[in-house]
């Protein structure tokens, strides 16, 4: 399992550095430009320390897998990831609307790609905390 921790610890630290672009590949600038500044400044704050989050997630997947893996510790916040992925997993089917990605090429293998991530991240921490 430490192999898989070691994996996901790599995505992950690449997944956060992602969060860098969403203001302008998303054209943040012009899609806000009509909302109040609190929800402006949330959006950018937000995706700040969900990057923030992600990374850390990844540095401790990656430098820590051995004691994720063997200790009751790592086992315990290995639970908490689980649930953390299991949940961004439903919401990539459930919350997401269809619209945003059927029928378009580009956005459908993303919906696909983003699926198995969050599919992956989700078995390696259940497997990690039922070891």
């Amino acid at each position: 399992m430490e192999i898989h921790l070691k994996i996901t610890g790599v995505i992950l630290i690449l997944l956060a550095s992602l969060h860098l672009i969403f203001p302008r590949y998303f054209k943040w600038k012009i899609e806000l430009a009509d909302v109040s500044l609190i929800n402006k400044q949330l959006m950018y704050v937000h995706t700040f320390f969900i990057g923030l989050v992600v990374l850390l997630m990844g540095i401790f997947c990656f430098w820590s897998a051995t004691d994720i893996v063997n200790t009751k510790l790592g086992r315990q916040l290995s639970f908490g990831l689980f649930i953390f992925w299991a949940t961004r997993l439903m919401f990539q089917f459930f919350v997401y609307s269809p619209q945003l990605w059927k029928g378009k090429r580009f956005e459908s293998s993303l919906h696909v790609l983003f699926s198995f991530l969050w599919m992956y991240f989700t078995v390696v921490f259940f497997l990690v905390w039922m070891s």
